[in-house]
């Protein structure tokens, strides 16, 4: 556990430092990317205060849920979605943050049980245009969000991307500014977005310095990150 918890404890002070250093003022929330854990991982980070979660293999986080049913836990969903995967996504979990297709928004809300709270979504954003990446492009996105605001069991709260990965700090921000750019054009439209799921281990500055309000951090806690014993991989995305 000490591990886990002093690796927790260094990001919480980074980033501090980084909202302190570029006069940010937005609430930053750390969503722990889990997935290939086991959920003994988890429990101690749960243990040391972590309660936001982030998984990408489906069968994997249902999984860990069965086994942390005692702790208070807020699970995100992601990764990439699978059509067949919309129902129990639904049920399982309170955030959803690749939404990039209509089809996949409304099988979402079809899906979400009447008496739980509405879905919070993320809209993904494919900002660099990378074939091997999922997410809408800049030009679709705000057909979409006007869409998926319309459906009855969803709560629209953002966008999400993933930049191609640079080193260059500045390259990074570039990046992460085009996608807050995106944000306040849709908020211009009305739709009062309030979450950027911007930033990861190597990027999360940059994020912050650009409006992140959700980061996704997985290696940095949880250290490198098991083979899958499995191929969840290969049919839930990687």
């Amino acid at each position: 556990m000490t591990d886990i918890a002093d690796n927790l404890a260094l990001i919480r002070q980074q980033l501090a430092q980084a909202r302190a250093s570029y006069l940010a003022t937005q609430t930053v929330t750390l969503c722990a990317v889990s997935k290939a854990q086991p959920a003994s991982a988890l429990r101690e980070a749960y243990q040391a205060g972590q309660t936001v979660f982030g998984e990408n293999y489906l069968q994997e986080a249902l999984a860990k849920q069965q086994q942390l049913q005692d702790c208070a836990i807020a699970w995100h969903f992601i990764g990439p979605i699978q059509s067949n995967k919309t129902q129990p996504i639904a049920c399982h979990f309170d955030w959803v943050h690749s939404v990039d297709r209509l089809k996949i928004a409304q099988r979402l809300s079809d899906a979400r049980p009447a008496d739980m709270a509405p879905l919070n979504i993320c809209l993904q954003v494919n900002i660099s245009q990378e074939s091997s990446k999922s997410g809408a492009s800049a030009q679709e996105v705000l057909d979409l969000a006007l869409n998926i605001r319309q459906l009855p069991r969803l709560h629209l709260r953002g966008l999400m991307a993933i930049p191609a990965p640079v080193e260059d700090f500045d390259q990074q921000r570039d990046q992460f500014r085009q996608v807050r750019a995106l944000f306040d054009h849709l908020n211009a439209h009305g739709l009062q977005l309030d979450t950027l799921s911007i930033g990861m281990s190597g990027d999360f500055a940059a994020a912050i310095a650009e409006g992140a309000t959700l980061v996704r951090i997985g290696t940095a806690i949880f250290g490198a990150r098991p083979r899958k014993p499995d191929n969840d991989s290969v049919k839930e995305g990687t």
